[in-house]
């Protein structure tokens, strides 16, 4: 049975209040950043802590956090499997093991970065990274950014700060529309950024590791072999045979250009409510059985999460839906997110652009190797026109042991 918790005190506009320049000028005071940067990290089973689960770490933890990231929670809800967050700027979502955070406009998500090993660490229970996600579309207006956001080269030289063997991708055409992700995973080569066991714990910080305050009290020479010893002990359980994955699966499109009378329902003057604008736009029909928690932002403006009533056994951390809109004509912009598996995504894609009306769209689709989205590549690259959009682009690449479709397509003629 999911809960649901409105606790917002003010009205905070995610679509034109808090999006302008350090200069201030008046023109970027009418300009808000849609694009949103994701940050997906999985932390790895801890054998020694079957008890380990990111929902322990308590509400206050979670309001500091998202304070350096220049956010704050607006309404919550939960159910069994996953904790869903609507913010000021986008959502935020703790699963047991499973940890996304969404955020649009200037906020700055790698800031929270270390801060959320720490609590990963030191209250839910996790010593290790199992895989980081860290993706978005190309902004509108990079200028406005805030450091480490100002472009991609900076965000990769942030998370290489912290990663041996991270790996960086831009797909589509970098002078026009395109898609920038940077991923880390353990099965490709480790992750020391979080690392225990009896003996030992090394945490990153600023490009250096250091030992816990109990290591460093010990002598110089017992140090090392403590240290040796824990070195030994991961590379030989590296070397030992992985169990199959969970299936995964990740479906985003992200529009633009999008149908100004569609743009209208998500404004005070069109819908009074957050549900009026669910039910009038028919956001609630495009994925069946979703609990629904939204918020209708003021003068304009929309968020909403969704989490599955029956997921199923198979998907531990959880399923969910979340929309973000920002729907002022000259930088309008749509996201749709879910992690809903599928051996056919057609229907769902259809259904999503047919309710936003988009100029143009991008799709990506990440599937690991047991989930049934597993053929996702073939599906799209079948995919030539989507009722009245014609594609213009479209990549495959094989990362961290998921396959990533992307595809980009414009709404014809164009």
């Amino acid at each position: 049975m999911a809960e649901t918790e409105d606790i917002s005190s003010s009205s905070c506009s995610g679509s034109s209040s808090n999006n302008s320049s350090a200069s201030g000028s008046r023109e970027d005071m009418h300009f808000f950043e849609g694009v949103e940067k994701l940050l997906e990290i999985w932390f790895e089973p801890n054998p020694a802590d079957q008890s380990a689960d990111l929902r322990k770490i308590p509400r206050p933890m979670w309001d500091a956090l998202l304070k350096r990231v220049r956010c704050e929670i607006i309404s919550f809800t939960r159910n069994e499997q996953i904790d869903a967050y609507v913010l000021s700027e986008s959502s935020m979502f703790v699963s047991k093991r499973r940890w996304i955070l969404k955020t649009c406009g200037t906020t700055t998500p790698l800031e929270c970065f270390e801060p959320l090993l720490r609590l990963a660490y030191e209250i839910a229970g996790y010593n290790e990274i199992e895989d980081l996600f860290y993706s978005r579309k190309n902004y509108k207006r990079p200028e406005l950014q805030i450091s480490p956001h100002r472009g991609f080269e900076e965000e990769v030289s942030f998370l290489d700060r912290y990663f041996d063997d991270g790996r960086a991708y831009s797909l589509g055409a970098i002078n026009r529309d395109c898609w920038h992700l940077y991923t880390m995973s353990r099965g490709g080569g480790g992750s020391d950024v979080l690392k225990r066991n009896s003996h030992i714990h090394l945490l990153y910080q600023n490009g250096q590791q250091e030992l816990p305050y109990e290591l460093m009290e010990q002598p110089a020479e017992q140090q090392q072999q403590q240290q040796q010893e824990a070195e030994l002990q991961l590379m030989e359980s590296d070397l030992m045979m992985q169990p199959l994955p969970d299936p995964d699966q990740t479906i985003e499109i992200l529009m633009t250009e999008l149908d100004p009378k569609v743009m209208a329902i998500f404004t005070k003057e069109e819908c009074s409510t957050a549900n009026e604008a669910t039910q009038k736009s028919g956001i609630h029909l495009l994925i069946p059985g979703m609990v629904i928690d939204d918020y209708l932002f003021d003068p304009c403006g929309y968020s909403m999460n969704g989490i599955s009533k029956s997921c199923g056994k198979k998907y531990k951390e959880g399923c969910y839906m979340t929309i973000h809109i920002t729907p002022e004509s000259q930088f309008s912009y749509v996201s749709f997110e879910s992690n809903i598996a599928s051996s056919a995504y057609a229907g769902l894609i259809s259904r999503v652009i047919r309710t936003f009306q988009p100029g143009k769209f991008i799709v990506t689709v990440f599937a690991n190797q047991t989930s049934p989205a597993a053929n996702a590549n073939r599906e799209i690259e079948n995919l030539g026109t989507i009722d009245q959009w014609k594609r213009r682009d479209i990549q495959y690449s094989r990362v961290s042991g998921y396959d990533l479709t992307y595809a980009q397509y414009c709404k014809y003629p164009s």
